[in-house]
């Protein structure tokens, strides 16, 4: 008996840890508290997950693919499923801009800020060439007026006579005036034309040099030649129709015909200027695609649908433009030196002193006039990319020629393009995705 008095119980009653029923056993050190079957009238308790400190993710752990320099970075919380690191939803791209301009539908300052840029870029092969375009139609005026024009008329001895060999040179005057006006349709045409080769080129940021340019465009300079005759042609004869019209109205009402005459005057202002906005770009698209004569004609019909109100804008504001700076700049110039000429002559005249003021003053307005022409030219070339652009997306086609800008000295953007909207070069890649900006390759831009 004593023996059990001195045990503490029966050994039955005592858990496999020395402790008594109903009682936790105390935790052990240095280690985690082990689980407990539940009390009675107690549900079972587990353990929460949420409660539990983040494991590592492994896929931060250093040394691997996704901390390395050129790995790919971890999803983002807000970042759509897909590809790690893929753009959003939604997302935009600026587009390239490999050279003056980006390769996206422009805005007017990028009209006027390219046309700048390519002439600042390229400046012989810009103001050079319309210097030289020029000077050979000022050289041919003063030659022509220089004929005209008797020496007897600067001398004091002026007579009712020499009326006679001046008045015996009118038909010839006419006809002088006629060539000289379809030399000047012919120049700024080939000016035109000639101009879009270094502009295209500025795009994919290659540089033009003066007699590069000439190269590029040497086989199409017959045709553009060819394209002035027949504008001017065709402007002769509408003069002719118009005055031909005139005549009869005039000729039917009398007095009360002077109204009708003001109001066709007036009409057919706005035809040529039409007319003029609406083969605008015949020049470009007969070098740069290229084209016939009349392919290249219908081409800048084509172009300007739906786009007359903004190129005839633009163009008119580029023309102001140039004649407000180049008047600015000329005036006073002309200004000087026609008082130089008045007050060094002294009170005799002659024919001498008189040509050689001429030929002064025509050497200036030929400087500033082909600045001007340059920089107008430059605005219209680049307007028919922007069109381009637009209507077909051609800015696919610059991105494709720009893989081989490096590699090809003379090209030519567009030129060997294929078909308007064949999109990359005339040749559709395989698996090629949509295009940028929401259209697909060759439908352009809904303009």
């Amino acid at each position: 008996m004593g023996q059990d008095n001195h045990s503490g119980g029966d050994p039955r009653e005592q858990n496999d840890d020395g402790g008594i029923p109903g009682i936790p056993p105390a935790p052990r050190p240095g280690g985690s508290p082990e689980w407990q079957p539940p009390q009675w009238n107690q549900p079972p308790q587990p353990q929460n997950p949420w409660n539990q400190p983040p494991q590592q993710n492994q896929w931060n752990q250093p040394g691997t693919q996704w901390n390395q320099p050129g790995g790919f970075p971890p999803h983002q919380p807000n970042q759509p499923w897909g590809f790690p690191g893929a753009l959003p939803q939604g997302g935009w791209t600026p587009p390239p801009k490999p050279g003056i301009i980006p390769l996206r539908p422009l805005g007017l300052g990028e009209l006027l800020d390219g046309a700048f840029q390519a002439c600042r870029k390229n400046p012989a092969a810009t103001f050079g060439t319309a210097l030289l375009i020029q000077a050979v139609i000022s050289l041919l005026t003063y030659l022509f007026i220089g004929s005209l024009v008797p020496d007897a008329l600067f001398s004091p001895d002026f007579d009712d006579t020499d009326f006679e060999s001046v008045e015996s040179n009118a038909a010839w005057s006419v006809t002088g005036l006629s060539l000289l006006g379809v030399i000047s349709v012919v120049g700024v045409l080939l000016l035109q034309g000639v101009l879009v080769v270094p502009l295209a080129r500025s795009i994919l940021n290659l540089k033009t040099g003066f007699a590069q340019t000439w190269r590029l465009c040497r086989s199409r300079l017959l045709a553009l030649a060819g394209m002035g005759l027949l504008l001017t042609v065709a402007f002769v004869i509408g003069l002719a129709v118009f005055g031909v019209l005139v005549g009869l109205l005039v000729s039917v009402l009398g007095e009360a015909g002077v109204p009708v005459l003001i109001l066709g005057f007036l009409a057919l202002i706005a035809v040529f200027v039409w007319l003029g906005v609406k083969l605008a770009f015949a020049p470009a698209a007969l070098v740069l695609e290229p084209a016939g004569i009349f392919a290249s004609l219908r081409r800048s019909w084509q172009l300007t649908n739906r786009n007359f109100w903004r190129s005839f804008g633009i163009l008119a504001l580029t023309a102001i433009l140039v004649s407000i700076i180049s008047s600015v700049i000329s005036v006073p110039v002309l200004l000087i030196t026609s008082l130089a000429g008045a007050f060094g002559s002294g009170s005799g005249t002659d024919a001498g002193t008189v040509v050689a003021l001429f030929a002064l003053n025509a050497a200036l307005t030929t400087f500033f006039s082909a600045i001007g022409y340059a920089f107008q030219a430059a605005v219209t070339s680049l307007l028919y990319v922007d069109l381009r652009i637009r209507r077909e997306g051609f800015d696919l086609t610059l991105m494709k020629e720009q893989e081989i800008a490096g590699v090809t000295p003379d090209l030519v953007p567009g030129r060997h393009s294929g078909k308007p909207g064949d999109g990359f070069g005339g040749i559709t890649p395989p698996g090629a995705g949509p295009a940028p900006y929401g259209g697909a390759p060759g439908t352009g831009y809904g303009g």
